[in-house]
């Protein structure tokens, strides 16, 4: 009887946790994890160029703040964003949520932030060659997008509207 009641317990936590099994949890907190880091990466990279926007390009001071968003691409943002990705997926299609409206939604939005991530990426590059194709008060408008977007996927995952 004992052995009959471990199986079933077995088996509800296998359908509560899908094919990530026990791993489930500690991979939803590391997707979490890693998108505090992105979002993060994602506020401080347009304060970084609103920053070198003010500097004369070719000078010092510009060559050091495309060496500061060069390091904050590599370090932060771009590894950052390939975990989201392969954790979120992870997360996602281990509980067997691909069929729930919030999480095609959150998934959208999430394309939505990788095409700004590139975007933005894009315009550091540009600025790093002496380029200015943003203002420096367009670049303070654009930062406040990972605000916007991490309300968004907080309301998403938390109350799973639909």
């Amino acid at each position: 009887m004992q052995r009959h009641a471990n199986r079933s317990i077995v088996w509800i936590m296998e359908a509560l946790t899908g094919w990530l099994g026990g791993f489930y949890m500690p991979m939803k907190a590391a997707h979490a994890t890693v998108t505090f880091f992105w979002i993060a990466g994602l506020f401080m990279l347009p304060r970084y160029l609103a920053y070198q926007a003010q500097e004369a390009p070719g000078s010092e001071q510009d060559r050091k703040w495309a060496e500061r968003t060069g390091k904050l691409r590599t370090i932060i943002l771009t590894p950052s964003l390939v975990a989201v990705w392969l954790l979120g997926l992870m997360v996602a299609t281990s509980y067997g949520m691909a069929g729930a409206g919030w999480i095609h939604t959150k998934i959208a939005l999430a394309v939505l932030l990788s095409g700004y991530h590139g975007w933005m990426v894009g315009v550091s590059r540009k600025m790093a060659t002496g380029a200015r194709p943003l203002s420096e008060k367009s670049l303070r408008r654009w930062n406040e997008v990972p605000a916007l977007a991490t309300i968004l996927f907080v309301f998403l995952a938390i109350l799973k509207p639909f």
